[in-house]
């Protein structure tokens, strides 16, 4: 902080911790970075620690719209570097902390299978989704966010919600979860046979390693290719490499380390009894070693 700035009151300072962990969950579903995320959210810091408070009827509304608009500019040049990235782009996986009680229901929004459909969307009927359908702002303030007419921003939001429901995966569940574990205890086992019969028929693997490291570069589809692929990534693992159960977003998964290639996250989203879709992350930039963090 620039040290000709006046330092904000202990008031202007509660009320943004308070609203942190939301504008952080806001700028996460909007840009599948934490680390652009947290730049995101400190830049609302910096904002807000300089704005006039006394002239500032709603705070909360106030960091929104300010948090979406950093988001939304980060975003638009974000997706331009996407374009050209070495392979599938995926969110950066996280672990989260524990979830209120008022908050629970918006944990869906934050599995890695709804961020990689959010991904679909351009960057303001991201926007609007994210504002109306997750965190219930009204309209008129999302069209207000977001440069629209309330009218045009209603569309976009159907559109948006259409394309969203229709991809995003189901949230996991107690069996769910099952079969994950039983999926990664037989890729992990060499046990063939059991990971051809959890893996559904039209089941998907995606693997990010950015450019730094070696990962499919397109999506492995169907259940042979799709074992056999994971098989292989399990048998090229150092005597030294060690794993444990993670749950990244919500959904069931891995950390694995291995000292000879660094650090992997897996996440494994089930519909039923099958596994439906394989997400691996081994970007280093992407990866905390399963740091915890506090999102709403």
């Amino acid at each position: 902080m620039s040290a000709s700035r006046p330092e904000p009151g202990d008031g202007a300072l509660a009320v943004f911790t308070a609203q942190r962990p939301y504008l952080l969950g806001l700028a996460y579903r909007m840009l599948g970075s934490l680390a652009d995320s947290e730049d995101v959210c400190q830049e609302a810091w910096l904002r807000w620690s300089a704005a006039d408070h006394d002239a500032i009827n709603r705070p909360a509304a106030w960091l929104t719209t300010v948090t979406t608009r950093l988001a939304l500019d980060r975003l638009t040049s974000a997706r331009r570097r996407r374009e050209t990235y070495v392979g599938p782009w995926l969110p950066e996986p996280v672990v989260l902390g524990p979830t209120p009680e008022d908050s629970a229901e918006l944990a869906e929004s934050l599995t890695i299978g709804f961020l990689a459909v959010l991904e679909e969307l351009d960057p303001h009927s991201r926007a609007v989704f994210v504002l109306a359908d997750v965190f219930g702002v009204p309209f008129d303030e999302v069209a207000t966010t977001v440069g629209r007419t309330p009218a045009a921003t209603r569309q976009m939001a159907v559109r948006a919600r259409r394309k969203v429901r229709s991809a995003a995966p189901r949230p996991p569940s107690p069996a769910g979860r099952a079969v994950a574990e039983r999926l990664i205890t037989a890729v992990l086992g060499g046990d063939i046979d059991t990971t051809m019969e959890l893996l559904a028929e039209d089941v998907v693997a995606v693997s990010d390693g950015g450019p730094n490291r070696h990962a499919a570069r397109r999506p492995v589809r169907g259940r042979q290719r799709v074992c056999q692929f994971v098989h292989n990534l399990a048998r090229r693992l150092s005597p030294d490499a060690t794993t444990r159960p993670v749950s990244f977003n919500g959904t069931p998964g891995l950390w694995l380390h291995d000292p000879a290639y660094g650090d992997v996250a897996v996440c494994v989203d089930v519909d039923g009894d099958r596994v439906r879709r394989i997400w691996i992350v081994s970007a280093p930039e992407k990866l905390r070693s399963g740091a915890v963090v506090a999102l709403r």
